[in-house]
């Protein structure tokens, strides 16, 4: 019997490898604008406060799709799982991991981003470079396009606001007197006119680690908007943290549910920039542990890639 061959394209924004790509890497965000001195600094600035700098980040995402890999393998039968990186912003970029898979012989090809939420504007643009590269090298490719409420990332993130709902109960603060806050990055508010299910998704993903571990005192919020002209979603958590301490709230827990990674929207957005808006304000604050390669955030993957794979096998019964 002649072995299935899959190729798995596993896609992130990426993140410059070491302190001399950061404009490099500033520059392909901004479209091929370099940033200006001052922008370059206050990124550099940035990573130099995470501890370790960048390569944590580059190093987490080469786990997390070695590890996959492993996992699809573990008992594919006669089926094997190829997985290759495409990177928004860093080498090696969407296409090259189109390519990569081309060039391991793969028949077929599916496309899964390490972001569980879907919007047109992040995931839509992800799927519709894959797809360009696919079809110019005639490689079918087919797309997982979100997996916010699979049981096994949502047990995943109730688990880590439980260890740290009871770490403030050891602090003295029962669960009643800890505002949760969910969050995610944003989005230029322009996406609402269209209908974009991004907002959604990530309401219902909240809400249902919410239910799962009793929170009534929640609400969600936004993160890491961009620095443009144009409007972006809101309220922004930097906004909301003082609005807090005014109601009486002095224990604040963090859930980035948007974000599956440490990166540096969670290591300096959240753990420098509203550590410190929280330590002036006079609240406890904490987050919980980033997903990075959880078996539970694995195995979420695993089954959906396992789903389309699966769904093109009774296509074509």
């Amino acid at each position: 019997m002649t072995r299935r061959r899959i190729g798995v394209l596993v896609m992130s924004y990426g993140t410059p490898e070491s302190m001399d790509q950061i404009e490099a890497y500033y520059t392909h965000i901004r479209h091929g604008h370099a940033p200006t001195p001052e922008q370059l600094a206050e990124l550099t600035a940035r990573y130099a406060a995470i501890v370790g700098g960048v390569f944590p980040l580059r190093e987490n995402t080469n786990r997390q799709v070695s590890e996959l890999e492993r996992l699809l393998n573990e008992n594919a039968g006669d089926t094997e799982f190829v997985c290759k990186q495409g990177l928004k912003h860093a080498f090696p970029f969407v296409a090259d991991g189109v390519e990569a898979l081309h060039r391991e012989g793969v028949e077929e090809a599916v496309g899964i981003v390490l972001a569980p939420h879907y919007s047109r504007m992040s995931i839509g643009g992800y799927i519709r470079e894959a797809r360009e590269k696919a079809d110019q090298l005639g490689l079918p490719i087919r797309f997982v396009e979100s997996y916010h409420t699979h049981p096994l990332f949502i047990r995943a993130l109730t688990e880590r606001v439980e260890a740290k709902l009871n770490d403030f109960a050891k602090a003295g603060y029962a669960r009643e007197e800890v505002r949760v806050l969910f969050t995610a990055h944003s989005l230029p508010a322009s996406i609402l006119e269209t209908g974009d299910p991004y907002p959604d998704q990530l309401l219902e993903t909240s809400r249902l680690v919410a239910g799962q571990t009793g929170v009534t005192g929640w609400s969600f919020v936004w993160q890491s908007a961009g620095r443009t002209a144009v409007p972006w979603l809101g309220p922004d958590i930097l906004e909301v943290l003082p609005k807090l301490a005014e109601e009486g709230v002095r224990a604040v827990l963090t859930c980035p549910v948007g974000f599956v990674s440490d990166h540096l929207e969670v290591l300096y957005d959240l753990d420098i920039e509203c550590v410190q808006a929280a330590e002036r304000l006079g609240l406890m604050f904490a987050r919980t542990e980033s997903l990075n390669t959880d078996p539970l955030y694995l195995g979420t993957l695993k089954d959906k890639i396992e789903e389309v794979v699966q769904a093109d096998v009774n296509k074509s019964r």
